[in-house]
This record gives C-alpha cells, structure tokens and sequence, in this order.
C-alpha cells in the first residue's frame, strides 16, 4: 500500500471513532473535568423493547460547567428539531446527567469550552439491519466538525445575559468560516449556554412530553395499612 493510500486509510478511520465514539479529548482535559466535577457521557447504545418488540437508540444528556471550563452532550432530530426526554434525571450533584432519551435515531451535539475557545461536533447515529441478524447495527457520521472556535464573552460571568443568543465562530485551516447547517443553528445557540451554565441542574436541549402521565397503582386495604 502506498503512503497516500496509507495515510487516507488513517484519516478513514479516525473519522470512523470519531463520528461513533465523540470528541478525543486530552488526558489532561480528562482530568480536568474530572477534578471540576463535569460528567458528560456521549455514548450512544442500541436497546430492545421487548413489549414494542422494536430496537432504539438511546443516549443521554449531561454536562455542565464552571468559570473556565466547560463540557456539554446532548441529542436533537435528524432536521434539528427537539425530542421529547424519555425521562428526566434528579440528581444531589450538579454538571452531571440532565436527561435520557431514545429513538430510532439521533443528532448528538458535544461541546467543549476551554475559557472562550470551543469545540463542537456533531454527529447522526442510525440503525442498519444486517442480513441474518436480528440485532442491527449502529451507524454514525460526521456532520460537523467546528474546531478551536473563538467566542470572546464571559457567558458565565458579566455576559451571562446573551446566553442562548450567541454561539462561537469556527474557521478552517485557511481561516475561512466554516458554515454550520441552518438546521443545527438554534441547537448551537443552546450547547453554547449550556457550556456556560455553572452547577448545572437542568436539561438545555430535550424537552419535556407533556403527554406523558404516571402509572397509578391501586393499593389494597392492608398495603395501605403499612
């Protein structure tokens, strides 16, 4: 195999974990979020349901921030439209699990805030049936990729306010801007506060199903007694 044919291959396959696996992210940047307490967790697994006797993806949305640092996961529909959370997380920590969600596919968006400088990416995961299987598999691909982008506000501090409202600009190797799909743009604007919410405690992107009711169960005469 040639070098060039050699080095593709390589790049083929870096995109490959990328687009499955989630930003590579430095040992030290690791350990960093670790210390400050940041939890983010951008797998995305396949699931039976056994009583709709179908599979679905299921992610999960989590991160937070503090002052300088900030990480960030979450999921929208293929055209960047919100999904309904399967169930919301409580938890006593914050910058931690918000929210999980499934579907028979997903967009994930992860973003990394080191001070004002970002990273997103964003990726479409599906599931493909495989001949003679009954489990499919698991496909994912890159739809966008921002790097070292640059956003000079304090949005955990004095400039709190425009959280929501603005997002960092990404440029190429040539320091062209490289355009992120209209479809992703609100979803964008929301990744960008929630890097920038500190002790969070809530969910930025999934949204609650305002249809979705408890189950009541009936206890009897003595159960109520206890």
């Amino acid at each position: 195999m040639s070098a060039e044919k050699s080095s593709s291959a390589v790049r083929l396959l870096e995109r490959d974990v990328l687009s499955l696996r989630g930003l590579r992210l430095p040992q030290i940047t690791l350990r960093n979020l670790r210390a400050r307490g940041i939890y983010w967790q951008p797998s995305v697994s396949i699931e039976h349901q056994h009583l709709a006797r179908r599979y679905v993806l299921r992610g999960v949305e989590s991160g937070g921030a503090v002052a300088d640092l900030g990480a960030y996961c979450s999921f929208v529909g293929t055209e960047g439209r919100p999904l309904h959370w399967l169930q919301r997380v409580d938890s006593i920590a914050v910058n931690g699990v918000h929210a999980i969600v499934v579907a028979p596919d997903l967009v994930r968006l992860q973003m990394l805030r080191v001070r004002y400088t970002y990273d997103l990416l964003i990726t479409r995961h599906f599931m493909e049936s495989v001949p003679g299987a009954r489990r499919p598999t698991l496909k994912s691909s890159i739809l966008f990729h921002g790097r070292r982008g640059t956003l000079e506000m304090d949005l955990c501090g004095k400039d709190s306010r425009s959280r929501g409202m603005v997002r960092p600009q990404f440029l190429g190797r040539s320091g062209e801007p490289i355009a992120l799909p209209a479809m992703f743009e609100e979803p964008a604007l929301r990744m960008t506060a929630a890097v920038s919410c500190g002790g969070c405690r809530h969910s930025h992107l999934l949204e609650p199903n305002t249809t979705t009711v408890g189950v009541a169960v009936e206890a009897n005469s003595e159960e109520a007694m206890l």
